[in-house]
């Protein structure tokens, strides 16, 4: 088993959002990074636990857990020119973007805030969270790294 943190804006989809979808389930779209592409594409299996971690808000951090229910497949949203992820350059035949399916599974018992993640540094050498210039949405945990975090709850 593989463990990920993965970001959303909470005004774009939160980890309530995603307890409201039917089945506590909703795919994972939009991803036009390269790198986490590769994750999702090569390295994200069924059964993968995922953090679920709102960025761009007025308190970052840990809120939620989930899991991945599905293998990779092409993101339909590349195809579609209404969609804001729309990429002309993308072949449905040989599709450049991918994404999983992921379930709620339970809301954090508060926040674990970024500022509180930062404090534990030394404790999460080479988590790619705290790695200065580290902007990727989807990134791999360490096990010992996910025990820590889900510890501050």
């Amino acid at each position: 088993m593989n463990y990920w943190l993965i970001k959303s804006e909470p005004d774009a989809f939160s980890i309530d959002d995603l307890k409201q979808c039917p089945g506590r389930r909703e795919h994972w779209d939009g991803i036009r990074n390269y790198q986490a592409r590769n994750f999702i594409r090569d390295d994200m299996r069924r059964g993968d636990l995922v953090l679920f971690y709102h960025s761009s808000c007025p308190q970052p951090g840990v809120v939620g857990i989930c899991e991945i229910v599905s293998d990779a497949y092409p993101d339909h949203t590349a195809f579609d020119p209404s969609s804001k992820y729309y990429d002309a350059g993308s072949d449905p035949d040989n599709p450049r973007w991918m994404m999983v399916d992921l379930r709620y599974r339970r809301k954090t018992k508060r926040l674990i805030s970024l500022e509180e993640i930062k404090r534990h540094a030394e404790q999460l050498e080479g988590f790619p969270l705290i790695r200065r210039g580290n902007r990727l949405s989807i990134m791999p945990v360490d096990k010992a790294h996910w025990d820590l975090i889900l510890s501050l709850e």
